[in-house]
């Protein structure tokens, strides 16, 4: 029996058969008027009005830093490594709910996906961080890493960069780390080229790395406030929040060239020992370029991110092709802002300054595309005062503008307990959310032009509280939540993460951001929500309760 679908086709081929040979025997058809092919159109990219408003700002204030420091890209993934949707936000510690944290499921996660990021390397690993060098689990990640590239064949160059403060990391010896990476990788070592350094552009403008990187190929990254230090991370029973994120792409690249632009200024001052101390393997120079030998770069995705940086004060003065002119003159800081008189405010009087510091006017920019609200997790708002600045003035007033608009703000920060003793040496530099609060309401009254219209505006939109990773008021040892997030999310669209703090800072610093709605919720289900549930307690104001410290607690109207 035939098939009825063997039929059909023996028709078919009949019927072309028998055209075939009566064919040349009739006359030509006239040619029909076919209408044109329509264009091929590539791809209409998602709306990415935060990424626009950024890139607009970066545009005027650091034209000719755009490719090196700052860059726009599309075609990135947020890397989850086979995990969950939400597995490219990586935490310290994840333990959250639980005051005695002894489980800690998000290190585990952040010391896996950095061995496996490295292990995929053909070419080249690149480490940025704050001194010391990663210590502990850390340094343990990445020399299993390095080890398991070298055994599937590869020879690589990597590149460890550490920030290093005048005197306190006098005892930071690039050799030292050296011989210690040398040593750990065995064999493996003789298919590693080193290249190890210690950097301080300016001692008198307090400038040195504090970016968190770690590039892979060129084509990964994972990077944001963790430093690779066990004793603060690790191996304490109070162990510090934090988060980084982990991307694919053309981004990734971006953080290549970056790195470039830090290296290239540490290998020319590679002998001069009061800027650079560097240690390399033997017979080897100074690395000051590798994006160039990095393999081709394709699209992992379809996420759109700008990454931007700046480079702090001593490695370029100022953008020559900037025609950027801030009103300054408005926006200089108010008489609370200063702290040691003679230092030059780079932060809020600077504006050559600002053009090769296209981090801070982006940060400021996202800030201010915010149509309905913005949540901020930083270890602070404010800086070590003296000597910085007290706070940056145009974000505060940017914030100002936003409130007096309607749009709600989130605002939570270390613990105050943390506060150091020297300086910086804790995870907290005010005594209390009220030094936040009252440098707003400032900022708001000239907004606004009243001051009771500036409280009333704090008690409808603002919500400010202090990080608790728990119910508790501490952790189970008795020590308060230390938390070093450099988080800003807005509108549930579009959010920072990098190394920038919010509070003036004059540093080599690294971040992205990315603007994804999906990307956004995840960020907020598994960081801000569990954050505020267990913070909101501590709320000074929090305008979803009429929580305000003004006379019988009412939030009033705006």
């Amino acid at each position: 029996m035939t098939s009825p679908r063997f039929g059909r086709l023996r028709r078919l081929a009949t019927a072309a058969a028998l055209c075939a040979l009566i064919g040349p025997a009739l006359p030509a058809a006239p040619a029909a008027a076919l209408p044109p092919a329509p264009p091929v159109q590539a791809p209409v990219p998602e709306p990415a009005p935060h990424l626009d408003a950024v890139e607009s700002v970066l545009r005027d204030v650091s034209p000719g830093l755009e490719g090196q420091v700052w860059e726009r890209t599309g075609g990135n993934a947020l890397d989850t490594g086979g995990g969950g949707a939400s597995d490219w936000l990586l935490q310290t510690p994840g333990c959250w709910g639980d005051a005695g944290c002894a489980d800690r499921p998000g290190s585990r996660q952040l010391l896996a996906r950095m061995t496996e990021n490295i292990s995929r390397a053909t070419t080249s690993v690149d480490i940025s961080t704050l001194a010391p060098f990663p210590d502990g689990a850390f340094q343990d990640a990445i020399v299993a890493g390095l080890k398991q590239s070298v055994a599937a064949g590869h020879r690589l160059s990597v590149r460890v960069l550490a920030g290093a403060a005048p005197i306190y990391h006098l005892n930071v010896l690039p050799s030292a780390y050296r011989d210690q990476l040398r040593a750990g990788l065995g064999e493996a070592a003789g298919s590693v080229t080193l290249n190890v350094a210690t950097m301080t552009t300016s001692k008198t403008g307090l400038s040195w790395n504090h970016s968190k990187l770690l590039v892979v190929d060129g084509q990964s990254v994972i990077t944001g406030g963790i430093n690779g230090w066990k004793n603060d991370y690790l191996t304490t029973t109070h162990p510090v929040s934090d988060a980084d994120l982990a991307l694919s792409g053309p981004a990734a690249r971006s953080a290549s060239r970056y790195l470039d632009r830090l290296w290239s200024w540490t290998c020319e001052r590679a002998h001069r020992v009061t800027e650079v101390w560097f240690a390399a393997s033997p017979g080897a120079g100074c690395l000051a370029s590798l994006e160039k030998a990095l393999p081709p770069l394709a699209a992992t995705g379809n996420v759109p991110v700008i990454a931007v940086g700046g480079l702090g004060v001593g490695v370029q003065s100022a953008d020559p092709s900037s025609s950027y002119r801030p009103a300054l003159s408005t926006t200089a800081p108010a008489s609370d802002t200063t702290c040691l008189v003679g230092l030059h405010d780079h932060t809020n009087t600077d504006r050559d300054y600002d053009t090769v510091n296209p981090e801070e006017s982006a940060l400021r920019a996202l800030v201010g595309s915010a149509r309905s609200h913005i949540e901020i997790s930083q270890q602070d708002l404010h800086a070590t005062c003296p000597p910085l600045p007290r706070y940056d003035v145009r974000l505060y007033d940017t914030l100002a503008a936003r409130m007096a608009a309607g749009v709600k703000v989130r605002i939570v920060v270390s613990d105050p307990a943390n506060r150091g003793a020297i300086g910086s040496g804790g995870y907290s530099q005010i005594t209390s959310l009220k030094e936040i609060s009252d440098a707003l309401r400032n900022r708001l009254a000239l907004t606004t032009k009243s001051v009771p219209r500036a409280e009333a505006v704090m008690c409808a939109t603002l919500q400010l509280a202090t990080a608790r990773h728990s119910g508790s008021a501490t952790w189970a040892d008795g020590h308060p939540y230390a938390q070093h997030h450099k988080l800003v999310s807005v509108d549930g669209s579009a959010f920072y993460l990098g190394s920038k703090n919010l509070y003036p800072s004059w540093l080599q610093d690294y971040g992205y951001i990315v603007e994804s709605p999906a990307a956004a919720a995840q960020l907020a289900d598994a960081l801000l929500a569990p954050q505020w549930a267990h913070s909101r307690a501590t709320a000074t104001y929090d305008h979803t309760r009429a929580a305000c410290p003004l006379p019988g607690g009412a939030p009033g109207g705006v």
